[in-house]
């Protein structure tokens, strides 16, 4: 945010935080279900998707999940949230008549349109499929680009060309060319992307960011937990290591764009370390 505070998600939780650059905290909004993702609109309001609600244990002093659907849960959703007054409006909870799976990520254009993911839903034994999705942010429009997908972090290109998104299961990132708001180019004998990075079996990428370079900052947890560099042009990966199996998401900020933030979930910890290069600004701050 402008005044160098930052805004988590707490999934387990169900709330929106604020964490201000002395340490304090301070909630901006309950929105139940499983807050999974947020980013400034060109309005200024936060904009959260929610899964709807994940299972989550704790063992040996950690908080992890496998992340099926937690008792209480339902099909997931999309909020607008004055950051100020915490004000929740529902903009989104189905597409043509289909519930909303999972949402779990998403990233604004400067068209002021906001590209979301979507991993699905585990309840039981059964899978809900998930996608990709396009949607307006005064909650007039909102279209399903990609079906089928387990798609995760989302992140765009400093052109506003690429899409980024990383498929979780897959151990992958991909990319799709952008033809204009809520379209994707088809990518021949790649449905879900072309793939642009190959992580490690059991690396599984998270949430991301962009930085100044062109390359995608991409969280990776469980196996080499960290923050994985990856440049879109030759694939090649650069870790990061953290002290974290959940390390979820990174986002930069600071009069340099070099101060990155990382999310170390499982201790519930928030890390600010400097980075080796800028990071992209985001189309919005508040």
């Amino acid at each position: 945010m402008k005044d160098g505070s930052v805004v988590v998600v707490e999934i387990a939780a169900g709330r929106v935080t604020r964490i201000r650059p002395n340490g304090d905290k301070e909630l901006v909004a309950e929105c139940g279900g499983g807050p999974n993702g947020a980013a400034v609109g060109p309005d200024g309001c936060l904009y959260v998707v929610n899964n709807g609600g994940m299972s989550f244990s704790r063992q040996d002093g950690l908080l992890v999940t496998d992340g099926g659907a937690s008792a209480d849960s339902r099909p997931g959703w999309v909020d607008r949230i004055d950051p100020n007054s915490g004000r929740i409006e529902r903009l989104y909870e189905e597409v043509d008549g289909r519930p909303l799976a999972g949402p779990n990520d998403l990233v604004f254009d400067r068209d002021g349109g906001m590209w979301f993911s979507d991993m699905g839903r585990h309840v039981g034994s059964s899978m809900e499929n998930g996608g990709i999705y396009y949607a307006k942010a005064d909650g007039s429009f909102v279209t399903r680009v990609v079906d089928g997908v387990r798609a995760n972090g989302m992140g765009l290109s400093a052109d506003g060309k690429k899409l980024y998104c990383a498929l979780s299961f897959e151990s992958l990132l991909v990319e799709f060319d952008i033809d204009g708001p809520g379209l994707l180019s088809p990518v021949a004998g790649f449905a879900s992307g072309r793939p642009v990075g190959q992580f490690a079996p059991r690396q599984l990428p998270d949430s991301l960011a962009v930085d100044a370079n062109g390359h995608v900052c991409c969280a990776t947890v469980f196996n080499s937990a960290g923050i994985t560099s990856v440049d879109p042009q030759s694939g090649r990966l650069t870790h990061h290591p953290f002290p974290d199996g959940m390390t979820t998401n990174i986002c930069f900020g600071g009069a340099d764009m070099r101060d990155a933030w990382v999310t170390l979930s499982s201790t519930g910890r928030l890390a600010k370390v400097r980075w080796d290069s800028p990071g992209l600004e985001l189309a919005y701050y508040a």
